[in-house]
């Protein structure tokens, strides 16, 4: 049973990540989380594990300097949460269940999440960073 609430959960975080790749939201941050979970079960999930963090680190790296893109992201992950929270109280959306609404919700709060962070901490990040050149 644990195994398979792994493999559905590190799944759905997954496949919510990869849709992320192409909208606008650091995509990479839910496929290193999905991949994390997958990889307590699963040692295939370790390989790429490492290659999504590096992904993950440059997707939230993006938010922290655009505005643009965190306001999307937001947007996105809120709507994630709107989706599954019609589906708990009661819609019946299409290929929608109890699980896959609640993990939508928690995609979306994790990704509000993440982008709260990198926004709050972008000058901390800033002050490390090397200084611009200006061509």
């Amino acid at each position: 049973m644990g195994t398979v609430l792994v493999g559905v959960a590190g799944g759905a975080l997954l496949l919510t990540g990869i849709a992320l790749l192409v909208l606008p939201g650091p995509g990479f941050v839910l496929v290193a989380a999905g991949l994390a979970i997958l990889a307590t079960r699963f040692a295939w999930a370790e390989r790429p594990l490492a290659y999504a963090k590096h992904k993950a680190r440059q997707g939230v790296a993006e938010v922290r300097r655009s505005r643009l893109r965190a306001g999307a992201s937001v947007g996105f992950a809120l709507a994630l949460v709107a989706i599954g929270l019609a589906q708990v109280l009661g819609a019946d959306l299409p290929f929608m269940n109890l699980a896959s609404a609640i993990l939508m919700i928690g995609s979306g709060l994790v990704l509000v999440g993440t982008v709260v962070h990198a926004r709050v901490t972008r000058g901390r990040h800033e002050a490390d960073a090397p200084p611009r050149r200006h061509d």
